[in-house]
């Protein structure tokens, strides 16, 4: 099921999104036979009615079937008309009605689940301009709306405010250029000034109920993607060699959501709010990457299990990987970042371990930012590949370099800060329990330690026994550095598995 719905999803947008782009050629019944093509090579079986009104083809009651192998899955898409109208100048207007339904439907081991979306906006059209090996799409409007109309389970229908769900779009513009060989190009651009969504469900047989609504300003998009001809959508790894990629990024430069419900007596409710980010993802049969970012962020929460609202604010968060994909026996980058920076809680929250306000209230920040090279022994799209990695038959990689680029943790006025670099002996898995042998350096800075545990211990919540463990185990790793309450920390370990702190040997 979850492969139709991917795949649904993917088709539902060509048909209905402002970003289509699998059309070809400048004729109005070319450019409907390639658009047919392409969905067929995805795995669609498409049908429809046709028929020529001078230089205008309308292409009825449109169905597109999704049989899907893994397993008794088979889905369906309709639309109810589409137009594709010659200009006479040598391009083509594709158009919608300005309102219309979107069935789709699915069934799984004799289960059916089928609905309705009403897809809205002004009628403007999608205006096709270029050649037939490169074409280009422009089309904007005021507004787009998606909204849930109905639904139906076994061929009962499901009370409307059970689940409701609607997305808008304002002042949206997209530009699409395709390229088409013997794989299609895109490259794509989308701005809009607003997008809201609007979610709730209820449940029919009690009062639990959830509603999950917001929106974003500022949206942009950026991207450039490969689409391979003729080869299986459903087979990520035939897709992926033969050159299917993509690089796009998704920014907006404010927004603000909601969610809230109740289960029995318990509620819950949150608020947030940003002033910004991005998402940007990448793929390509060798890498796969992901850098998420957010800068101003606040989050209030309450509900019945919280014993006071909590306001939480962060000046940045953020998360980058970056992943090898191709099996190989060379070595490949690896990349993995977190950043929470200023992350401020509620001073009742503070006042809950330190009501006489004896630590720091500073924001705390967490800067995690690690490079590395490493092997892939497996091909993780195969699914008997997959499986013997999980039941510990096949090795799947090997760690053989890793980078701290940047180290960052400061909280109630400390900070630890450092940097590291590091290779690993995979024919070395004893001296380090199992592990492959490391060997390198690390610098590490620790500021505000021991003003901080004296504090603790005011405070009680540090014994002195404790306390006196901590900074034995701070005079062996480190040094007085400059500045008041500061040590310095240099940890060498050497390919023989020795390990020294500062030139002093500790193992």
């Amino acid at each position: 099921m979850s492969v139709f719905l991917a795949r649904g999803s993917v088709a539902a947008a060509i048909l209905v999104v402002s970003t289509q782009a699998a059309l070809a050629d400048l004729s109005a019944q070319e450019v409907w036979k390639d658009w047919k093509a392409y969905l067929a090579s995805t795995g669609y079986e498409v049908s429809g009615t046709e028929s020529q009104s001078g230089s205008t083809l309308i292409v009825s009651d449109i169905s597109m079937t999704l049989p899907v192998p893994e397993g008794d899955v088979v889905g369906t898409l309709t639309l109810p008309e589409i137009k594709f109208v010659e200009n006479g100048d040598g391009t083509v207007n594709v158009l919608l009605p300005q309102e219309f339904p979107l069935g789709f439907e699915f069934s799984e081991e004799g289960e059916d689940f089928a609905g309705t979306l009403i897809y809205a906006h002004d009628g403007s059209p999608m205006k096709v301009a270029g050649d037939a090996g490169n074409m280009s799409y422009d089309y904007s409007a005021p507004k787009v709306s998606v909204t849930l109309d109905s639904l139906r389970a076994d061929g009962e229908a499901i009370p409307a405010d059970v689940l409701k769900a609607q997305i808008v779009l304002n002042n949206v513009v997209t530009k699409t250029a395709m390229t088409i060989g013997t794989v299609r190009a895109y490259d794509q651009n989308l701005t809009a000034s607003s997008l809201s969504y609007d979610f709730a469900f209820k449940d029919p047989e009690s009062d639990d109920h959830g509603v999950f609504k917001g929106m974003l300003q500022g949206l942009g998009f950026n991207g450039t993607s490969t689409v391979p001809v003729d080869v299986d959508s459903g087979d990520m790894q035939a897709l992926l060699a033969a050159g299917f990629a993509f690089d796009g990024a998704f920014t907006f430069t404010g927004g603000n959501g909601s969610v809230s419900g109740a289960e029995g007596r318990e509620t819950f409710s949150m608020e947030s709010t940003s002033e910004g980010g991005e998402i940007a993802v990448a793929m390509d049969r060798k890498h796969l990457s992901y850098d998420l970012s957010q800068t101003g962020a606040t989050v209030n929460i309450s509900g019945s299990d919280i014993p006071f609202p909590l306001a939480l604010s962060m000046a940045e968060a953020g998360i980058k990987l970056m992943l090898p994909l191709e099996k190989s026996e060379d070595e490949q980058d690896f990349a993995l970042g977190i950043t929470l920076r200023d992350f401020a809680v509620p001073d009742m929250l503070w006042a809950m371990i330190d009501p006489n306000g004896q630590l720091p209230r500073d924001p705390a920040t967490l800067i995690v930012d690690l490079a590395g090279k490493g092997k892939v022994l497996f091909d993780m799209f195969d699914p008997k590949a997959m499986e013997d990695v999980e039941k510990g038959k096949t090795q799947p990689g090997e760690l053989n370099a890793l980078t701290v680029k940047q180290l960052q943790v400061s909280a109630a006025g400390a900070e630890l800060t450092g940097t590291g670099d590091f290779t690993f002996n995979n024919d070395d898995l004893t001296s380090f329990d199992g592990m492959p042998a490391p060997s390198g350096t690390a610098n590490l800075k620790l500021t505000g330690a021991n003003t901080l545990i004296d504090k603790l211990i005011q405070m009680g919540l540090m014994s002195e026994s404790d306390a006196m463990g901590a900074r034995m185990m701070m005079g062996m790793l480190a040094v007085p550095g400059e500045g008041e309450d500061t040590l310095t920390s240099k940890i060498e370990i050497s390919e023989d598995g020795q390990i020294r702190a500062n030139g002093q040997r500790i193992k």
